[in-house]
């Protein structure tokens, strides 16, 4: 998936995995803005096939997400979904200070949640 810090995995299909992920980060006082979607990309394009499953029933999900702090500080979230499972990963590992403590932010965030999948790289 390129540079990026693997956050975590869900056992959950992108639709449900992504709410948890952008009610659990509002709860804790950031703002998150849905920038892409990959099956409302898609839609316009009925003859477009997925790698893994054709033109059939396609559940493969690619969610991009801006996730800002109080002070406008900005990191972007993927999600990568298919058969049921979600990855998150946050691009661009943070090089300045704001940034890295928006990291920390989040990381804390999904901590206090119960998730215990995640890596913490840069706390």
């Amino acid at each position: 998936m390129g540079r990026g810090t693997n956050l975590l995995t869900l056992n959950l299909d992108s639709k449900h995995a992504v709410k948890r992920m952008m009610d659990r980060l509002a709860a804790d006082g950031m703002h998150v803005v849905r920038s892409f979607d990959l099956q409302n990309a898609r839609a316009a394009h009925v003859e477009c096939t997925c790698p893994h499953h054709g033109k059939d029933e396609c559940d493969c999900q690619l969610v991009v997400m801006l996730v800002y702090d109080e002070q406008g500080t900005l990191l972007t979230l993927v999600a990568h979904g298919k058969e049921n499972k979600t990855h998150f990963v946050l691009v661009d590992p943070p090089e300045e200070v704001q940034e890295r403590i928006l990291k920390n932010k989040i990381l804390q965030a999904l901590a206090l949640e119960g998730f215990a999948t995640f890596r913490r790289e840069f706390v």
